[in-house]
């Protein structure tokens, strides 16, 4: 998908005429359904003209040009690719990432990032020459068009700030992205005559129309290279930092048991039965927190990659995924998606589709993403040959968040899919102690089970704490140990969005003299060194130091869970029954649903489910903290 497609001279037509960004609006209100930003039309207005007249001073007039192309499955869009022949008679494309800034500044938070003046304030952004690299390397290992055939495309990427003077000892220029730099050029203000080189010596013969339709026609599948490459790590990683998303059980060499491996044959046994026939399969494989939900779906897609299926796994969880990526790295981005990822692909586009935490399935696709009317499972089961769903129906935690499993198998029914379901028993967070998930869900009254009152056992234990600071206390004690640990509460006080004058996380959670920050909100730029970015708190050492929330730490698993338990979800002796408080939450995606006390019991089900070997708890209701002790049986 793209805004503008057509010759070179139609382009620089466009732009003496002044017509370009108007044409560009309308254009992205017919895909998109809504009006874009006044603030990216102007970027268009002059940053379009600005390369336009250098293509036009070049006399490059028989050159394809596409603008505002949307990377495949993803919410990226590259500003403008220039396609052509060079003088040898080889096929070229040429991506140019476009950027009015002025200024910057080094952050010492993250190497590959600057600070700029972008959209009313200062913001951390990626370098030009890192942003449009990742860009070409996408669409490199993606786009069959640029790795297949005898002739395949060749692939190349620069920068141009054309209202940016480089000085000596410039930001852009540091050291720390020269490698960058080497390879994907930066040109700025004087560096007219040196971007007008670079982008004539690749495309200057022409033809590029036919070469533009090579690209927009070209089919998208990730290369065996990019297969091997994903494979090769997760497997490297399942058995070291992949287990922050599940406890690797092994037997002998492998790492999936009982029902795991029933899953597991299931979905080869599918795909090496063939997937050229026109029928469709759901697998849709429900299992509470902790029972290796995550581990198969990191299996399943490292031996589908290595036998070269066009496989991908995608979750609904920001963090989830983005701390994926940081493990297995950048090439990674290809194959780990987001549910809102599949709302344009072709059908049957995907071999295998892997869903982890698939109680987040939202009802529609929304922004990045173009909406496409249809229901997100729909989207999703159209996308793929195979659909495998990960799931727990007691783990949607916001409202908006459909996915149960009854709901996605009438879907699956609907879309024509042969359906199989599966059961995961088998408990391996918690000290593989299924009698604790058991307590849990009983103790909270989501489901009646046989296990009412608690008992430690010599795997796992729970321990209610008289105060926050003595629950830190313990969590840091492990970590000083050389655990995994975090301290997560409830959505019980305010999150602010900025900073204090030191870069410091404003101190939200106070309880007395306990006083802590949130994990770092999405976006925040400025902070000092050492402060994780929110995707990455229950990664980083440094999130040892800020409270998480039920967004930042689903999906993941410590050795030993600290939880917060607030005034939100309370225990009445008298009626016997759980109540919610809704003016005690600060979530405005849950305190306004009308099913507020289902969706705050399943938060804390979350909670008190992400340790391994122990979870610590401090009520702040005391009702609620004697109705836990009355649960609980001393040996």
């Amino acid at each position: 998908m793209r805004l503008y497609s057509g010759t070179s001279t139609n382009f620089i037509a466009l732009n003496v005429n002044n017509r370009i960004a108007d044409l560009l609006k309308e254009e992205f209100f017919k895909q998109f359904g809504y009006k874009p930003s006044q603030s990216e039309v102007m970027s268009w207005r002059n940053s379009l003209f600005r390369l336009s007249d250098i293509l036009e001073r070049a006399n490059l007039t028989d050159q394809g040009i596409m603008v505002e192309y949307k990377l495949p499955l993803s919410g990226k869009r590259i500003d403008v690719i220039i396609c052509g022949k060079d003088q040898d008679e080889k096929k070229n494309a040429v991506i140019v990432e476009l950027k009015q800034w002025e200024s910057c500044s080094l952050t010492d938070y993250d190497s590959d990032y600057v600070v700029t003046w972008v959209g009313g304030g200062n913001r951390s952004l990626l370098h030009p020459s890192v942003q449009v690299g990742n860009y070409m390397y996408y669409l490199q290992d993606n786009s069959t068009v640029f790795y297949e055939g005898s002739e395949p495309i060749k692939l190349s990427a620069c920068s141009y700030l054309h209202n940016y003077s480089i000085s000596s000892n410039d930001v852009l220029t540091d050291q720390r992205f020269q490698n960058s730099i080497s390879r994907f050029p930066l040109y700025a203000s004087e560096d007219r005559l040196a971007l007008s080189e670079f982008i004539t010596q690749k495309v200057n013969s022409g033809d590029g129309m036919s070469i533009l339709a090579e690209i927009e026609q070209s089919k998208m599948r990730p290369s065996k290279k990019l297969l091997k490459q994903v494979s090769t790590v997760i497997k490297q990683k399942l058995k070291g930092e992949l287990k922050l998303f599940g406890t690797v059980k092994t037997k002998g060499d492998y790492i999936l048991l009982d029902e795991q491996l029933i899953v597991y044959d299931t979905v080869m046994s599918i795909v090496r039965k063939g997937l050229e026939n026109k029928q469709k399969h759901a697998i849709i494989v429900k299992g509470g927190a902790g029972t290796g939900k995550s581990v198969i779906g990191l299996q399943l897609l490292a031996d589908l990659a290595a036998l070269n299926f066009n496989t991908q796994y995608a979750t609904g969880s920001k963090a989830f995924t983005e701390t994926l990526r940081k493990i297995l790295g950048d090439s990674s981005k290809s194959l780990l998606k987001y549910f809102m990822s599949y709302g344009e692909a072709e059908s049957n586009e995907i071999d295998v589709l892997l869903m982890d935490e698939a109680h987040r399935i939202r009802e529609k696709t929304g922004y990045p993403f173009k909406a496409t009317g249809k229901t997100q499972v729909q989207d999703l089961l159209n996308a793929a040959k195979v659909s495998v769903f990960f799931i727990d129906d007691f783990q949607a935690v916001r409202k908006g968040e459909i996915g149960s499993s009854g709901f996605i198998r009438a879907q699956a029914e609907l879309a024509g899919c042969k359906v199989y379901e599966y059961d995961l028993e088998g408990q391996f967070r918690n000290g593989g102690s299924e009698r604790y998930s058991e307590w849990i869900d009983h103790t909270l009254h989501i489901r009646k089970t046989a296990t009412s009152e608690w008992i430690n056992e010599p795997d796992y234990e729970f321990h209610i704490m008289d105060s926050a600071e003595a629950l830190e206390e313990a969590i840091r004690a492990k970590v000083e140990l050389g655990y995994t640990a975090r301290v997560m509460a409830g959505f019980c006080w305010p999150w602010t969005k900025k900073l204090d004058d030191n870069g410091d996380l404003i101190k939200d959670v106070e309880i007395g003299d306990y006083k802590r920050p949130w994990n770092a909100q999405e976006g925040l730029t400025g902070m000092r060194k050492g402060i994780p970015k929110s995707q990455f708190w229950a990664y980083e050492d440094g999130g040892i130091n800020q409270v998480g929330c039920v967004y930042t730490a689903q999906g993941f698993e410590f050795d030993y869970a600290g939880i917060i338990f607030g005034k939100d979800l309370r225990y009445n002796p008298d009626t016997a029954e759980w109540e919610g408080f809704s003016e005690c939450s600060y979530d405005s995606q849950v305190k306004s649903s009308v099913d507020f006390l289902q969706l705050v019991k399943n938060t804390y089900r979350v909670l008190l489910g992400r340790g391994m070997r122990a979870c610590y708890v401090h009520f702040m209701d005391k009702d609620t903290e004697r109705y836990f002790r009355s649960r609980i049986r001393k040996k």
